[in-house]
């Protein structure tokens, strides 16, 4: 049996987030959507949960899940939303809630998520509000999802204002993270999906970023092992940040790596198929380097190098490619000031003293920030 073929032998992985009362399990393996009745059933009240997914991965994998839950004696309800993020609107979530209520969903059932990060972060919103709070299992089908999303309770739609402005803090019962799932996305999810791997490595894991450099080819090929050490990497990586800070305080902040221009990009973009999540994020983390850079923050050639990574991957980390769809540096910033980390009208930057380090830091003059946007996108 081959490494990419041995995926009922292998046992799977466990990340635990700790969090008191709200405390759950990551799941992490090939094939676990088979045993998804088995890890839900302990979780239910009564043997009924709602699905909540988009049209693509219904297609796909639905009928398995619901097989699996069958055979555990589960009954299903099924919502299915349109794909994309313009699903996570006010009329997308105001239909969702609609539909779960019609579907006879109760407080003490539990919505399954069962999707990307557009399904998570709009089922977690429904269920913190349906009723005042049901409890909700994410099974994320993307790796962008898997890695990041899906973990630590972050919940929410957008606004015209800006990505992620509605929302609330919402605790998963457990996340089902199964890997064979993955072999089914096109090319570019999984390399959208593979930024928020980086992510990890740049924030607080050189070595896991070196590793990365070594093996990040064997990642998006879905070779078994090599996949699921990132995986497992990467929610260990979360699960300990959000363990430490669950409701984006203090340190927690730090996962927002790149975000700060990658939001404000997807927005200026108007959340389309130009620019997705992932790869707006891998353009916000360069920019972020070579400001921390210019800043005199780190070293010269830090931003050379995780750039070169990236492009290896083939993620953009210029908005060269989208810069028709863009406003000025003032109306850049303009969209940026609504960033959640904003504090007393001042943004706040996640910066880097070096690979494995990043930080916030407040109080960058006005006209520098200008200044490095203007020279951003006049970069080719």
């Amino acid at each position: 049996m081959t490494a990419d073929n041995r995926s009922h032998a292998e046992a799977p992985a466990t990340v635990d987030v700790t969090l008191g009362p709200r405390s759950y399990t990551i799941h992490i393996g090939h094939c676990l959507l088979e045993q998804a009745g088995a890890i839900m059933r302990p979780l239910l009240k009564r043997p009924h949960c709602v699905i909540v997914t988009d049209r693509h991965v219904a297609e796909l994998h639905l009928q398995s899940l619901e097989a699996a839950l069958s055979g555990s004696g589960i009954t299903t309800a099924v919502v299915v939303v349109p794909p994309g993020e313009a699903s996570k609107s006010y009329d997308g979530l105001s239909n969702l809630c609609d539909r779960l209520l019609a579907a006879g969903v109760e407080r003490s059932d539990l919505v399954i998520a069962f999707g990307g990060g557009v399904i998570g972060d709009l089922a977690g919103f429904a269920s913190a509000i349906l009723r005042r709070g049901i409890a909700y299992v994410q099974v994320p089908t993307t790796l962008l999802a898997q890695v990041d999303s899906s973990v630590g309770g972050k919940t929410g739609i957008n606004s015209a204002m800006g990505k992620n402005l509605i929302g609330a803090f919402h605790q998963p019962q457990a996340v089902i993270a199964d890997l064979a799932l993955l072999r089914t996305l096109p090319g570019r999810e999984l390399r959208a999906g593979y930024a928020e791997v980086v992510k990890y490595g740049l924030l607080g894991d050189s070595a896991f970023f070196t590793w990365l450099e070594a093996h990040g080819h064997d990642v998006l090929a879905c070779r078994s092992e090599a996949l699921k050490h990132a995986v497992a990497t990467s929610c260990r990586a979360k699960a300990a940040i959000v363990a430490a800070d669950e409701t984006e305080t203090g340190p927690r902040a730090l996962l927002n790596l790149g975000h700060t221009f990658g939001h404000a990009l997807e927005a200026a973009t108007g959340y389309g198929d130009r620019l997705i999540h992932g790869e707006a994020v891998a353009i916000g983390m360069a920019m972020a380097f070579r400001l921390s850079e210019r800043l005199g923050r780190c070293p010269p050639g830090t931003a050379a190098r995780v750039t070169a990574h990236l492009g290896s991957i083939g993620l953009p980390t210029t908005v060269s490619a989208i810069r028709e769809l863009l406003p000025d540096a003032a109306g850049l910033l303009a969209i940026m000031r609504q960033d959640k980390k904003a504090r007393a009208g001042k943004l706040a930057f996640i910066l880097v003293r070096g690979i494995g380090e990043a930080y916030v830091e407040t109080g960058i003059p006005e006209e520098a920030i200008i200044g490095f946007l203007a020279d951003e996108l006049a970069m080719q």
